[in-house]
């Protein structure tokens, strides 16, 4: 009999079929249509000219023609596969990751949790710098071990094969994989979906989590009109801020949370759909080949629909005061060991007075003005400088 535990060695190959496919399919492509570009007849908050209806096409245009001339998936693939992979069986799901050891020793074990839409691309830019700080002008005491997983129903893990997979049982998966690669003691990092997995793996498994490190923070008002009166100006602004992006920049969140196999169909049959899906999060400021490399893992291995039931299930069990559409049946209790954020500066910005509120345990607490939403990428220095930071004071 298999043993479902094992950890199998991985190695990317796709088959050359599959790339031809997509690329005769985006040279098919038929356009949706838009209106002229006018300018707005009242502004539309912080979006660019031309993007008040959402992704315009002359953005999706100028990324499929690159995806189809320029773009380099086998360039890709071989720095992806410079890395150790590797899959596992966990909870009945295929579970992939990197598993990249640093040199020194003593390193500390580190699981990073990747978001939507991107996945363990995200984390490229900071392997080199993470694992090995003596090659990169570091201190060699601050050198992690790096176990960067693709969520269930994510890219390289594949399709989910049934319900159930939300951030609770992301965070209990990642503490059994942990487990099995024989760390007793590690930390856990993430952005977007991860900053809520992250804490969750801590209060699954306490006695073995030094600390949590995000880059987010979600505690939102209550709605108490005396909480709202004791906020600063700046947290007011800030709260402002996060109504607008619900109101004006959140349609994917509640859709994905309600009907996400609505949209699934369009996404798994045009890849310039999916461009335009993933792209509404990521816009002209992100390296446009770092886009498509997310893009192409999410169509090669057709886990549009299974990445956006993530949030249909988590919504499924949310604790009653943060539910979504009615549902809510888990307790949402805060994790219990050391919380460490990194605010950059053009990302959803944390509350400080709102997640002392829900959390006691803030460690570290740092802002930076520059960085946006895909830190990791943006802002690598910085997120590098902020992770050494926070675990350097917990090992």
């Amino acid at each position: 009999m298999a043993d479902n535990t094992a950890l199998l060695p991985f190695r990317i190959d796709v088959p050359q079929a599959e790339l031809d496919d997509l690329t005769d399919r985006l040279a098919r492509t038929r356009w949706a249509e838009e209106l002229p570009a006018d300018p707005p007849a009242s502004p539309a908050g912080p979006v660019p000219p031309g993007w008040e209806y959402g992704v315009p096409r002359s953005y999706v245009q100028r990324l499929v023609e690159r995806w189809q001339t320029a773009f380099d998936w086998r360039a890709w693939e071989t720095r992806l596969n410079a890395y150790p992979q590797f899959t596992t069986e966990i909870d009945g799901q295929n579970v992939h990751f990197l598993h990249v050891r640093s040199p020194e020793p003593d390193a500390t074990p580190l699981i990073l949790t990747h978001g939507w839409p991107t996945t363990v691309v995200e984390w490229l830019d900071v392997i080199g710098p993470l694992t090995d700080p003596r090659a990169h002008g570091g201190d060699p005491a601050d050198a992690f071990h790096l176990v960067i997983p693709s969520v269930p129903g994510f890219g390289l893990s594949g399709p989910t094969r049934e319900r159930g997979w939300n951030r609770f049982r992301v965070a209990r998966a990642w503490a059994e994989l942990m487990r099995r690669l024989g760390y007793d003691r590690y930390g856990a990092a993430g952005n977007d979906l991860g900053a809520f997995v992250s804490p969750e793996v801590g209060r699954t498994d306490p006695d073995h989590v030094l600390g949590v490190h995000v880059t987010q923070v979600f505690s939102l008002p209550s709605g108490d009109a005396g909480e709202l009166a004791a906020l600063t100006e700046e947290e007011r602004g800030k709260v402002a801020f996060a109504d607008w992006f619900v109101q004006r920049r959140g349609g994917y969140d509640r859709l994905h949370s309600t009907e996400p196999q609505n949209v699934a169909h369009a996404l798994a049959d045009s890849p310039a759909g999916l461009l335009g899906w993933v792209a509404q999060l990521m816009g002209e400021q992100l390296d446009p080949d770092y886009v498509l490399a997310n893009a192409t893992i999410y169509w090669l291995t057709n886990t549009a629909a299974s990445s956006a039931r993530y949030y249909y299930e988590d919504a499924e069990v949310v604790h009653p005061t943060q539910k979504v559409n009615g549902r809510g049946s888990e307790p949402l209790e805060p994790t219990t060991v050391p919380l460490g954020l990194a605010n950059f500066a053009w990302d959803f910005q944390s509350i400080r007075t709102l997640v002392e509120r829900d959390h006691k345990n803030i460690a570290s607490w740092h802002t930076y003005d520059r960085g946006g939403h895909f830190a990791a990428h943006e802002a690598p220095d910085l997120l590098v400088q902020d992770i050494r930071q926070f675990f350097g004071k917990l090992r």
